[in-house]
């Protein structure tokens, strides 16, 4: 099974959730298409994936240097982007062989990936082996929007929907969060399956490894 993972906006917390979900999973590899944001010597998301979980099956596609999205970082620098075909095929031949892919995104749904703008919905209508996304949302005001319009891009593709995850879910909720947690689900149709506590990435690898199992519903 391939997991998709996307997320209303940027700094949602994907890398986190993707490690959780990880932790879960059984014989899993993890993918990031495209890394920015990062030197050529300078870690990245899978080395906190690596750091929370201890999975050594990490593949990262192009890096590049200027955080902002993969297509105008690759403009600036000079870099040719593979296609989102390419990314696919290398998904599927991972899912060949681990029971679990999970495929991190970068930014939102609609960010562009390839150098034809391309973006994760449309590496999904590449893949053969069955898939589906996880959205990563926010807790607070803002949420319901946000998170409506990315499950609303996903339906008009008729890309499957396996569930929404808080990224950063705080210690002690506001009342704004509190009722987004009652309201994401009727605004959107799809169930909240999981919460990540806010600062689970500072966590060491026990913990994070022992709590991770909590944190889904």
């Amino acid at each position: 099974m391939i997991i998709l993972v996307t997320g209303t906006d940027t700094e949602v917390g994907k890398t986190i959730t993707t490690a959780a979900l990880a932790v879960r999973a059984s014989d899993v590899a993890v993918v990031k298409p495209a890394q920015t944001g990062v030197g050529p010597d300078e870690p990245g998301d899978l080395a906190d994936v690596e750091r929370l979980t201890g999975l050594t099956s990490l593949y990262e596609g192009v890096r590049l240097r200027d955080p902002l999205a993969p297509t105008t970082a690759a403009r600036r620098e000079g870099v040719p982007l593979p296609s989102v075909e390419s990314h696919a095929k290398f998904v599927d031949d991972l899912a060949r062989t681990h029971e679990t892919v999970l495929v991190e995104g970068a930014g939102g749904l609609l960010v562009g990936l390839d150098a034809e703008g391309n973006n994760i919905a449309d590496l999904a209508g590449c893949l053969t082996s069955p898939y589906a996304f996880v959205v990563v949302a926010r807790s607070g005001l803002g949420t319901l929007n946000h998170t409506g319009l990315t499950v609303e891009a996903l339906r008009a593709r008729g890309l499957p929907i396996e569930g929404l995850v808080i990224g950063s879910w705080p210690e002690a909720p506001d009342l704004a969060e509190e009722c987004n947690l009652e309201d994401l689900p009727v605004v959107t149709g799809v169930p909240v399956i999981g919460r990540i506590p806010a600062g689970a990435g500072r966590l060491d690898r026990e913990a994070f490894v022992a709590g991770a199992s909590s944190w889904f519903l």
